[in-house]
C-alpha cells in the first residue's frame, strides 16, 4: 500500500472511531469540523457548500413550492448529495459528532419545505437522496427493493416495464419521493384495494442514530412499524424499502367526467359520498376534485370498461358514465394518464423528476370526514367558497374497503381507517410572490374555507394527514433538556397519528433518545 494511501486510511479510521466513540456526547455546532469530517468520509464533489456556484441550483433542484425559496429562507450549511449508503452513514456520524442536524430530502414534496429548510435559524445540512435511486425487480417477483431517492414515477415505470401484471399502490403524483410517500402513510387511488403505501412494505434498511445500517430483523418490529407512516426525519434515514407488489389485471379503465354547478355538481358529490364508497367495491375508486364551479370525477377501475359501466349503471347512474368516456389501458399507462392528463404522453415521461413550479405559490390543509356532508352542505360550500375563488380546490380521496379496517399492531401507523368516508386536501394557489396582497387573499380564503368545514369534519381531534404537513397546527417546542416536548407536540401529533402518537414517541425514545433526527414536526421522545 502506498504511503499516501496508508495515511488517508489511518485518518479515515481515526476519524471514524472518534465519531463512533462520541456519538452520544452533546456538542456545540461546529460548521468547520463538520465540513472537514465530510471531506474525509466522502468524495468532495458530493458536498455543495454555500460558496459553491452550484449550491443554489442543487438546493432548488426539487423544490416544489417557491414560497420557500426567498431571501429570508434559512438555508443549509451545505448539501450532501449521497450516491451510496456509506455517504448517508458518514453524514449522520459527522453530523452527530459536530452537533449539525440533517434535513433529509427524497422528492422534495414536503408541503412546508422542511426537507430542505428550517423555520428558525440553525446550523443544519440537507441530505439529498436523489442520486440514491433505483428499483431492483425481476419478472414475476411479488416484491421489489427500492432505493430511498426513487420517485413514484420511476417506481411505476420500472415495475410496469420489467414486471407487467404487478403494481405498487402509490399516489397520483409521479414526482413524489417513495420515502416521503411511505413515511407519511401513503394514500392513493388504489388503497381501497391494497391498503395505504405503508401497509405494503415488507422490509427496509435504515441508517440509525448511531450511523449503522439495519434491516427489519436488526431494527426490530417496533421501529419497522414506526417508519411505515410515523413521519419522516424522526427515527433515522431510510435508504431502501422492500415493497410488496400486487397483481393487477392486464387492462384497467380510467374515466374523467366533469360537471358544473348548473349540471348538479353538488347533488352528484352528495350521491358519491353515500353510495360509491361501499366496501364491496375495492376494485373501483372515484376521487373528486372540486374547483370553482366544477366537480371533476376521476375513476380508476381495475378491469374493463364493460364491467365498469355495469357497476356504475346500478350504483351511480346519475353521473352518466358511457363507453365513450372509458380509457382502457395498462396500469402503467393509467398512472401516466392520471398524472399528465393526456393519453398521448409516453410512459417514459414518468421518469422526469422535476416540476415546473414557476411563480405559483401554494398552501394546503387537510381533513377527514366520517359522516356525509349532504347536499345542503355541498351547495353552501359551492355558493359561499368555491365559486368565489378559481385558484382554490378540494381533493376528496375515498377510503373504506382495504383501508377501512381497524388499527392493529400489524397495520402501519396510518390511523384514519375504520369509519372514515374520505380525506380532504384543501389547496390555495396564487402568483407571484410569497407575500403581498395576492398571498394574503389566497391564505385568507383558505383559512375561511377551513373554518367553514369545521361543522362537517372530524373533531376531538380534528384529524389531519401527515403527508399534507401543516405548520399552522403547531410546531415542536424544545425544552430545557434540549429535547422536543412530547406534551407540546400533542397539539399537532395527535391529529396526524391519533392514539398511535404515544407508541411512536416510545419508539423514538428507544432509538433516538437524544432527539438528533428532528424538525418542526418530528415525533418527540416519550418522557421517562
Amino acid at each position: 500500500m502506498a504511503a499516501s494511501t496508508r495515511k488517508t486510511a489511518v485518518v479515515v479510521l481515526s476519524l471514524f472511531l472518534l465519531c463512533c466513540n462520541t456519538l452520544l456526547l452533546p456538542s456545540s455546532a461546529s460548521s468547520d469540523s463538520f465540513l472537514q469530517c465530510l471531506s474525509v468520509m466522502m468524495p468532495s464533489e458530493l458536498v455543495y457548500q454555500q460558496s459553491s456556484s452550484s449550491f443554489t441550483s442543487v438546493l432548488q433542484s426539487s423544490v416544489q413550492n417557491p414560497r420557500f425559496v426567498t431571501n429570508t429562507t434559512v438555508r443549509p450549511l451545505c448539501i450532501v448529495t449521497a450516491s451510496d449508503v456509506s455517504h448517508v452513514q458518514a453524514a449522520v456520524r459527522c453530523g452527530r459528532w459536530n452537533g449539525v442536524r440533517l434535513r433529509v430530502r427524497s422528492g422534495g414534496h414536503d408541503y412546508e419545505g422542511l426537507s430542505y429548510r428550517s423555520v428558525q435559524p440553525e446550523v443544519f445540512a440537507v441530505l439529498d437522496l436523489a442520486r440514491l435511486r433505483g428499483v431492483h425487480v425481476r419478472p414475476g417477483d411479488d416484491s421489489a427493493w427500492v432505493d430511498a431517492g426513487t420517485t413514484l414515477g420511476e417506481l411505476y415505470y420500472a415495475v410496469g416495464t420489467t414486471n407487467p401484471g404487478f403494481l405498487f399502490p402509490g399516489g397520483a403524483c409521479a414526482t413524489v419521493g417513495v420515502s416521503g410517500f411511505i413515511s407519511g402513510g401513503g394514500i392513493g387511488l388504489m388503497m381501497r384495494k391494497y391498503g395505504v403505501g405503508g401497509d405494503n412494505v415488507v422490509d427496509a434498511k435504515i441508517v440509525n442514530a448511531n450511523g449503522d445500517v439495519v434491516d427489519r430483523a436488526a431494527m426490530g418490529e417496533d421501529l419497522f412499524w414506526a417508519i411505515r407512516g410515523g413521519g419522516g426525519e424522526t427515527f433515522g434515514v431510510v435508504v431502501a424499502w422492500r415493497l410488496k407488489l400486487s397483481k393487477v389485471p392486464p387492462t384497467v379503465t380510467v374515466v374523467n367526467i366533469q360537471r358544473t354547478m348548473e349540471q348538479g355538481a353538488a347533488d352528484l358529490v352528495a350521491k358519491w359520498e353515500t353510495t360509491i364508497l361501499q366496501p364491496v367495491l375495492p376494485d373501483l375508486t372515484i376521487r373528486v376534485v372540486l374547483q370553482h364551479r366544477h366537480a371533476f370525477f376521476q375513476t380508476l377501475f381495475l378491469g374493463r370498461c364493460s364491467d365498469l359501466l355495469s357497476t356504475m349503471g346500478s350504483l351511480f347512474p346519475e353521473l352518466g358514465t358511457t363507453a365513450a368516456d372509458c380509457n382502457e389501458m395498462s396500469w402503467l399507462r393509467a398512472m401516466a394518464f392520471i398524472y399528465f392528463g393526456n393519453t398521448n404522453t409516453p410512459v417514459e415521461a414518468l421518469l422526469n423528476r422535476t416540476n415546473n413550479v414557476g411563480n405559483y405559490y401554494f398552501k394546503s390543509k387537510s381533513d377527514y370526514v366520517r359522516r356525509a356532508v349532504g347536499k345542503a352542505g355541498w351547495d353552501s360550500l359551492y355558493q359561499q367558497w368555491l365559486s368565489q375563488n378559481g385558484n382554490g380546490q378540494m381533493i376528496l380521496e375515498p377510503h373504506g374497503a382495504a383501508v377501512g379496517g381497524a388499527n392493529t399492531m400489524t397495520t402501519s401507523p396510518y390511523p384514519h381507517r375504520r369509519g372514515v368516508l374520505f380525506n380532504i386536501q384543501y389547496g390555495s394557489n396564487w402568483c407571484c410572490s410569497a407575500n403581498g396582497t395576492e398571498a394574503a387573499d389566497a391564505l385568507g380564503w383558505l383559512n375561511g374555507l377551513y373554518g367553514f368545514m369545521t361543522q362537517f369534519v372530524t373533531s376531538s381531534p380534528r384529524e389531519a394527514f401527515a403527508n399534507y404537513r401543516d405548520l399552522d397546527m403547531g410546531q415542536n417546542v424544545i425544552g430545557g433538556d434540549g429535547l422536543s416536548s412530547y406534551w407540546s407536540a400533542r397539539a399537532w401529533a395527535e391529529r396526524y397519528f391519533m392514539r398511535n402518537y404515544w407508541r411512536l414517541a416510545a419508539v423514538k425514545a428507544a432509538v433516538d433518545p437524544t432527539d438528533y433526527f428532528r424538525n418542526e414536526q418530528s415525533i418527540p421522545p416519550l418522557p421517562k
